[in-house]
């Protein structure tokens, strides 16, 4: 029961200190809009054109790409280091995993995704 207590006064606190934290933000923040403040920012020098720049859809793809395989490769090292202990039924799980992220890798590479020209 104790723990339980300890907990929500932790929770509350949390809570308390984030709304607080948001409410500084609000209070602290410059009302004034201005030209200057508007402005692009490019080290002092005066911007010639717009800072946005549009880039081609092809980094989107690899981006995500690269995310998909970066997070299978943070799921499977916990599994490399503990395989002597988790048996057979975690292996074959893994193998599924796998698997399935070849899969989409051929499914990448069959709509030419990854054709970079």
């Amino acid at each position: 029961m104790k723990e339980l207590v300890c907990l929500s006064v932790f929770i509350i606190l949390s809570a308390l200190f984030a709304i607080a934290m948001i409410v500084a933000g609000f209070i602290c923040q410059y009302k004034k809009e201005t030209p200057v403040k508007n402005s692009i920012y490019e080290c002092g020098i005066k911007p010639i054109n717009d800072a946005r720049i549009q880039f081609d859809i092809k980094y989107f793809n690899y981006a995500v790409l690269f995310l998909i395989f970066d997070i299978e490769t943070i799921f499977l090292y916990p599994f490399a280091v503990f395989v002597n202990e988790l048996g057979l039924f975690a292996i074959i799980e893994a193998f599924i995993f796998v698997s399935l992220l070849l899969f989409g890798l051929y499914y990448a590479i069959s709509r030419k995704i990854i054709k970079w020209v």
